[in-house]
């Protein structure tokens, strides 16, 4: 199959599960709600070595309190992982971020404790109030009170996805990929949460070393060429990678369909999928199906 002259591989992209919560930031100004929810997605590109995946989902024209406001998406291997990179980004990120609040993004059945935990900051002077089915913590600081809902919903079929762009050099790679990281973030439920939503230091499963569980993805990397088994055609020399998380697989699926698609600019060779055999996770997103299927692109 090709788009505009490009291969796409026929293969799968696979994919584990994960457990996803969406939180909502406002403050008193769009400015620090940005701030806080930069600072809360900080240093969470991969579960691997960060303990989570995070970003920002977009701004809200509607909030809880009508003020500006930002939807953070953030994802872990476990419930329990889960919980304590929230409490803890959610204390320190914006808790202390001047004039914010922070409350519940997701309907679910499911619930992590955040703001029945960080009420403990307010050494016995927090208060809380019960509205409808949601109990708030007011919690003293230095501006005022900070504002917290006490638990956040989450799902626990949420999953990730990935694309490869390879392309004949650097430049037009990168060109391609942020193409695609740019349709790619019109969708909904999603984020990219590598830098600029691209990876260039994509890993495959396992390693040489017994005390790594991932390391340098040897069949994309053009200067081993020659030395390793590649998986990099003849004509480029240049890799990069789009890891999707979303909170469910249709969204992941969709944003991956608009991906390829805008990915096949001038200079691309291939568009592919990572796969482990396996070993990575329990889902497996056929590139084919996603383009023929309109409602993925």
């Amino acid at each position: 199959m090709q788009i505009n002259g490009v291969r796409i591989n026929d293969t799968y992209a696979e994919a584990f599960r994960l457990y996803g919560t969406r939180f909502i930031i406002t403050a008193a100004t769009r400015e620090w709600a940005l701030e806080a929810a930069q600072k809360a997605a900080g240093f969470a590109t991969s579960i691997i070595a960060c303990g989570c995946e995070a970003d920002l989902e977009g701004e809200l024209e509607d909030t809880p309190d009508g003020r500006p406001g930002v939807a953070v998406l953030l994802f872990a291997a476990t419930a329990q992982q889960l919980e304590s990179q929230v409490v803890d980004r959610v204390g320190q990120c914006v808790m202390t971020c001047p004039t914010t609040a922070c409350f519940n993004g997701l309907a679910s059945p499911h619930t992590i404790n955040v703001g029945g935990k960080l009420r403990f900051f307010g050494d016995g002077w927090q208060s809380s109030k019960l509205i409808g089915s949601s109990r708030y913590w007011r919690i003293p600081v230095m501006d005022g009170e900070f504002l917290v809902e006490e638990t956040f919903g989450y799902c626990t079929d949420a999953c990730d996805g990935n694309l490869l762009i390879v392309g004949e050099n650097s430049r037009d790679t990168l060109t391609a990929a942020e193409a695609a990281v740019k349709s790619m973030r019109q969708v909904p439920g999603i984020i990219l949460p590598f830098p600029g939503g691209i990876v260039r230091s994509g890993s495959k499963v396992g390693s040489r070393y017994k005390s790594l569980i991932a390391s340098t993805n040897t069949s994309f990397c053009p200067t081993l060429r020659g030395q390793v088994e590649t998986l990099i055609p003849e004509g480029a020399n240049s890799v990069l990678e789009i890891v999707i998380c979303g909170l469910t697989i249709e969204a992941v699926k969709h944003a991956m369909g608009r991906g390829i698609v805008a990915a096949c600019l001038p200079g691309i060779v291939e568009i592919t999928a990572g796969n482990y055999g396996g070993k990575l996770g329990e889902f497996k997103i056929n590139l084919y199906d996603l383009l023929s299927s309109k409602s993925y692109i």
